[in-house]
């Protein structure tokens, strides 16, 4: 199974942090964000990986050049300034991913998420990891009922921003910018997304504050990096 870092976004909410450094490649403790991803994908048997690029993104290739150094083969798909939002950029990036299911993670979260746990075939179409509301997204986004997740429902999670896709997810879609969530959606209606719940470290940096609570958290916990 090949894996997508999705690493194009602007990170506006990370100003001024982000002016000058793409925010994958913000540091947490000895690594960049992006680095924890791509040694959590090598622990996990996955041998390519395809980050797409958009602001600044030739920081991000400049900085990890073709993967060698973690073990990994990298190949990039660059949206440049127009960014192709989460669906956009995944449909792109499908010739470089290949026919079969494949492993999506957000470049701007921080977790131990065992990527070798997670299904190579999902039952359906897609199959999300969800995790505990943070403070900052108390409505959570989706329900898990009985593996299967819901639009809607009585409890509802957060999405961690690591999930499995099929291609076929993306049938019928034009190239160009467009959201993930309205195929998740019409997936979830026609029972074609699987699910589970995880309790373990994940982070979603996507302020400077919550950059700093991490890094602090990191100093003050043993057993709190996602080496």
């Amino acid at each position: 199974m090949k894996a997508m870092i999705l690493a194009a976004g602007r990170g506006e909410r990370m100003r001024p942090l982000t002016d000058t450094t793409p925010k994958p490649l913000l540091r947490v403790g000895e690594h960049s964000l992006i680095e924890y991803h791509l040694r959590g994908l090598v622990r996990a048997g996955i041998q390519e990986a395809v980050i797409n690029l958009g602001h600044l993104g030739e920081k991000i290739e400049a900085f990890l050049g073709d993967g060698r150094r973690y073990g990994i083969s990298i190949r990039y798909s660059r949206e440049g300034e127009h960014i192709l939002n989460t669906g956009g950029g995944i449909h792109r990036a499908l010739p470089l991913l290949g026919p079969g299911p494949f492993l999506v993670v957000n470049g701007d979260i921080f977790t131990d998420v065992p990527f070798e746990r997670l299904p190579t075939q999902p039952a359906g179409l897609a199959h999300l990891v969800l995790v505990a509301n943070p403070p900052h997204h108390p409505q959570g986004d989706f329900a898990l009922e009985d593996g299967q997740v819901r639009a809607e429902g009585a409890q509802r999670f957060t999405y961690s921003g690591v999930g499995v896709y099929c291609p076929e997810l993306f049938s019928g879609c034009d190239a160009g910018a467009f959201p993930l969530a309205p195929l998740l959606r019409r997936a979830m209606a026609a029972r074609q997304v699987s699910g589970e719940f995880y309790e373990g470290v994940w982070r979603d940096v996507g302020t400077p504050e919550r950059l700093t609570e991490l890094v602090s958290w990191l100093g003050r916990s043993s057993g709190g990096e996602a080496e």
